[in-house]
């Protein structure tokens, strides 16, 4: 990778923070509720995110698209597997009022990381398909969300805010519509286009609002 197509890329450290946290989020987790040993999945992650870094910085951007899968998929698995458990404890009262509510806190969390990843990861061939565009200085104008700055044309706004002329979806916009989707269920700025999208938003909802619903129920249940 040349230093013209290092600086035209999208930044990756936002990414890689954002799947260190969801792998901190997972390891606060109790052991009856994690899968597997509570470090095991930020101990795979770790092993996987080196290699993929140095997959993107030399240009291997295959094998860089498919590491950064693995991770996304490690991560989603721990995640339905604990939501999945915690579901189970509810009921069952094997654990304190305190460590579910802890535990609801956490998942949801990480459901909002992990859906931003898959988001990011996937939307408009990937970010190494984006990143291409970017350097080409081909606007973004197809992909499975349609974000606001791609309806609206810089010239007529360009005296009232900031539009990039040739805007790209970096990963802070797939984050906010991960956020937006498990706080409204729904997205609130950001039409859906492609069907796999609309299936993963509504995996998304559905996991976000059990662990709201148990929230909620064991706070009631508290007090």
């Amino acid at each position: 990778m040349d230093g013209r197509s290092a600086r035209d890329a999208e930044p990756r450290w936002p990414v890689v923070l954002a799947v260190l946290v969801a792998g901190g989020l997972y390891l606060a987790l109790p052991d009856a509720l994690s899968f597997g040993p509570p470090w095991l999945v930020l101990a795979i992650i770790a092993v996987l995110v080196v290699p993929a870094t140095i997959a993107h910085r030399t240009g291997r951007h295959q094998l860089n698209a498919w590491l950064g899968q693995v991770v996304a998929a490690v991560l989603t698995i721990a995640l339905v597997w604990s939501i999945a458990k915690l579901v189970v404890a509810l009921p069952a009262h094997t654990e304190p009022p305190v460590v579910l509510l802890r535990t609801a806190a956490l998942l949801w969390g990480t459901t909002v990381l992990v859906f931003a990843l898959w988001y990011w990861r996937l939307d408009a061939g990937g970010p190494n398909a984006r990143d291409s565009r970017r350097r080409r200085n081909v606007p973004h104008t197809r992909g499975a969300f349609l974000f606001p700055q791609m309806a609206i044309d810089p010239a007529l706004v360009r005296a009232h805010c900031e539009i990039e002329a040739h805007w790209h979806p970096e990963f802070i916009d797939y984050l906010f519509l991960a956020f937006t989707t498990s706080t409204a269920f729904s997205p609130t700025d950001v039409p859906v286009l492609s069907r796999w999208a609309k299936v993963l938003m509504m995996v998304q909802a559905g996991m976000s609002l059990a662990t709201i619903a148990l929230l909620a129920a064991r706070a009631v249940n508290i007090l």
